[in-house]
């Protein structure tokens, strides 16, 4: 087991009123979260705060178990979702509220990581970033094919329309796959709200930066960049070292 180091931080950005992303950093540094609250519908802080919550505590709650990293990565999405619809349920004015959610967790079967929607999880390895996620967004499917580019995806009017969030009954792909990690990797979650600003080449420059002393130093210079860029919507920024 690697020892690692972590900072998350999240901004309103320079738009918006309200910052509906939400982030958790377990205190053992064993598993992190971000949450990303759909801009635009009333709940949206609810909902990442809900998702957070329940992610947090199942995998806490259940971490000595023999459920194998995947099967709880799964039940603890799971989870959160229904307690989205019941707080939907209770409180019709939030019955459209919705989040996306990346986790990554360390445990003794190894790494994995699970995400729904497009926040997303980025590894810098010896100074090359992979986007190690695939954004759960009808465009992205064009991109995939190829029939689109990413730098056309950036600017498509589109390009926010979820396939899949939390907060849906008809909540079909939650995605567990296993992490590859190394010493000296970089992993990067964040919400939408960096990359919509910042391009990947830029985060790459960014986290590759030796200037850049420490993650709180990179993390902050992200935000910062997103928020130069525009900051058209909250940006939360959880960096991740392995030592």
């Amino acid at each position: 087991m690697f020892k690692r180091q972590a900072i998350g931080l999240s901004d309103t950005g320079v738009v918006r009123n309200t910052n509906q992303d939400s982030y958790y950093l377990d205190s053992q540094k064993r598993f992190f979260i971000v949450a990303d609250g759909m801009g635009g519908y009333v709940g949206g802080k609810e909902a990442s705060e809900i998702s957070i919550k329940a992610i947090s505590n199942y995998l806490e709650q259940n971490w000595n178990s023999s459920l194998p990293s995947n099967a709880l990565i799964h039940e603890s999405i799971v989870i959160a979702n229904k307690e989205i619809l019941k707080a939907q349920d209770l409180n019709p004015e939030l019955s459209q509220m919705g989040t996306t959610v990346v986790v990554i967790l360390f445990r003794e079967d190894g790494s994995w990581r699970g995400h729904v929607g497009d926040s997303r999880l980025y590894r810098l390895r010896a100074g090359q970033l992979e986007k190690i996620t695939e954004d759960h967004t009808w465009i992205a499917n064009y991109v995939r094919r190829g029939e689109l580019s990413d730098e056309q995806l950036r600017s498509h009017p589109w390009r926010h329309v979820l396939l899949q969030c939390l907060g849906r009954s008809d909540l079909e792909l939650i995605e567990v796959e296993p992490l590859d990690t190394f010493s000296g990797d970089l992993l990067l979650l964040c919400s939408d709200g960096l990359t919509e600003e910042v391009n990947d080449q830029k985060i790459s420059q960014v986290l590759a930066d030796q200037n850049l002393v420490d993650c709180h130093a990179k993390a902050a210079t992200l935000v910062e960049t997103a928020k130069q860029a525009g900051g058209s919507d909250n940006i939360t920024v959880l960096l991740v070292e392995e030592l």
